[in-house]
């Protein structure tokens, strides 16, 4: 079946909290395609019901881009690069571009020790939280494949490949967790999260993300204290 002409619709969780949301938002925005956003709210009991009305799991995020959905932010990601090959959204060399989809699905399906314990919340000031050494362990690879990226793809630019890619939309939600909970990282690691955190896209999301109200307590991990910036 064709895809539509018409405007994509990505629909999307809380800005605040939802990290997989995140990820083909920032893509869609850094690269200037335009698209409807529909927002869920994961707190509402209709939640999956709502979301289920556009893809059979019932998560966030989805894209519906004509006749064909998505779900699970890699897929959707690779669509778009799919879709607008003229974005760039992965690196145009192949090597770096096999180096990127690698370290993006590691990002897709790994990290469950930091996730777990430190979940993204943009409004939480930030504040130094003991980490278990899973997390430890999650940080320090993160750091290697951070590093070894810029080290080898990226001149020319503060990002992973040197500008913005799909590689750097996926790691965006993590680089918001060492900011938030003061994880320590090396002055390299350092320049790349403030990278992240500078990109207009993200800003943008984050202004947004500020304005919410509902609160999700399993990801606040000062419950039932709730800290806002």
């Amino acid at each position: 079946m064709a895809l539509s002409d018409t405007t994509l619709k990505l629909i999307i969780g809380n800005k605040n909290y939802s990290s997989w949301s995140l990820r083909p938002w920032l893509a869609l925005k850094a690269f200037e395609i335009p698209f409807e956003e529909v927002t869920v709210l994961l707190g509402d009991d209709d939640f999956k019901e709502r979301v289920r009305q556009h893809s059979p799991v019932g998560k966030v995020p989805v894209l519906i881009d004509g006749d064909a959905v998505v779900w699970e932010s890699i897929a959707i990601i690779e669509h778009l690069a799919e879709r607008f090959p003229e974005k760039g959204l992965w690196p145009a060399d192949p090597v770096a571009r096999a180096h990127a989809r690698s370290i993006a699905t590691e990002m897709h399906g790994g990290f469950a020790g930091l996730r777990s314990v430190a979940p993204m919340n943009l409004w939480r000031p930030i504040e130094v939280r003991s980490l278990p050494e899973a997390a430890l362990k999650d940080v320090r690879v993160l750091v290697r494949r951070w590093g070894e990226a810029r080290e080898r793809f990226g001149q020319g630019g503060p990002f992973l490949y040197g500008t913005f890619s799909a590689a750097d939309a996926m790691y965006a939600p993590v680089a918001t967790r060492i900011r938030t909970y003061g994880i320590a990282v090396d002055p390299a690691t350092q320049a790349y999260v403030a990278a992240i955190h500078d990109h207009p896209a993200f800003v943008n999301w984050k202004q947004q993300a500020l304005l919410e109200t509902q609160l999700l307590p399993e990801d606040e991990v000062d419950w039932p204290v709730v800290k806002r910036v």
